[in-house]
């Protein structure tokens, strides 16, 4: 993503499929392996998967990193990644870019990696996953899918 100064942000981000909410994210002036892991981390943090959990990526060189690979074998995580040049096998990632693109960066670019941040979060946490509506989810938002989701397993535990 541009910066005022010429320089780039870049994103990474973490997705629940299920709901598709965005469950850890972090933008930083580098593509490093840290900057993924910093994103996994607090998806980590919000989910605290069970062992198991299919993490999916595609084939970028951060995601064979020593750090991030500790924590898949930490948490006992399943790597998979998509083959290469096969943009349709993260179809959901790269669906969450595309909209991310048009509905976010279309006025040009961030003044500064702050301001990147502050608008990354109000997009992600204030829009995308509260008030973007998905029709994969019956036009409900993610955080809206999930709340019914758990209402519906808690009354069906209850009866």
């Amino acid at each position: 993503m541009p910066l005022a100064d010429g320089r780039w942000a870049y994103l990474a981000s973490w997705m629940d499929l299920f709901s598709r909410r965005i469950v850890g994210w972090w933008v930083d002036k580098h593509m490093k392996e840290s900057l993924i892991v910093q994103a996994f981390d607090q998806a980590l943090q919000q989910r605290h998967p069970k062992s198991g959990l299919i993490v999916h990526s595609d084939r970028g060189g951060q995601y064979f990193g020593h750090s991030f690979r500790q924590r898949l074998n930490k948490w006992r995580c399943l790597q998979s990644m998509a083959e290469a040049d096969n943009p349709y096998q993260n179809a959901h990632a790269e669906s969450f870019w595309s909209r991310l693109k048009a509905e976010l960066l279309e006025d040009g670019c961030f003044m500064n990696l702050q301001d990147a941040r502050d608008e990354l979060f109000n997009y992600i946490e204030g829009y995308y996953n509260v008030r973007r509506l998905h029709s994969a989810l019956g036009y409900r938002s993610p955080v809206d899918f999930e709340n019914q989701y758990y209402q519906t397993v808690l009354s069906n535990s209850h009866k």
